[in-house]
């Protein structure tokens, strides 16, 4: 069997995880968390949740990103074809959501600091964009991406 049927395979696996492992954690996770009556609990639940998440897809999405590349280098989609257009919205899109993960696990690091320290006001404050704004956000780009890998392999 050719090695290409593999990358394809961890690049698509490591889509799911990614992406799956976000909607998990802001559709599934997310509202349960929001039912602990402990704020002191809920929080240190929610660190403990989103570092692990963070920690999981982090080797994925190296893997997302290298097996692209050379997915791209081998079906050569370069010039000015339909084919190319696609691969270079699909890189961008994969930008933005790496780029929107960096912040979400800057954003972590910094609340869990606070935590921490016993400022569990700040804590919250800045971990509240994560399920709100920056998790659905990379889910619908998620999203997006998936269907843009089926149109690749329809063109």
């Amino acid at each position: 069997m050719d090695a290409l049927i593999y990358i394809i395979f961890f690049h698509i696996l490591s889509a799911v995880i990614w992406i799956g492992g976000m909607i998990a954690i802001r559709f599934a996770v997310h509202p349960a968390l929001q039912k602990i009556d402990d704020p002191q609990v809920r929080l240190a639940r929610t660190f403990e949740i989103t570092g692990r998440l963070f920690g999981l897809v982090a080797p994925f999405i190296l893997i997302l990103i290298a097996s692209g590349l050379y997915l791209a280098f081998t079906f050569g989609f370069e010039g000015h074809t339909k084919l190319s257009k696609v691969v270079h919205t699909k890189e961008a899109i994969w930008l933005i959501m790496t780029l929107n993960y960096a912040a979400m696990v800057w954003l972590r690091f910094k609340a869990q600091s606070h935590f921490l320290s016993g400022n569990a006001l700040m804590a919250k404050k800045l971990m509240a964009p994560i399920p709100k704004y920056m998790l659905p956000l990379n889910i619908a780009l998620g999203l997006v991406e998936m269907f843009l890998g089926l149109v690749l392999r329809g063109l």
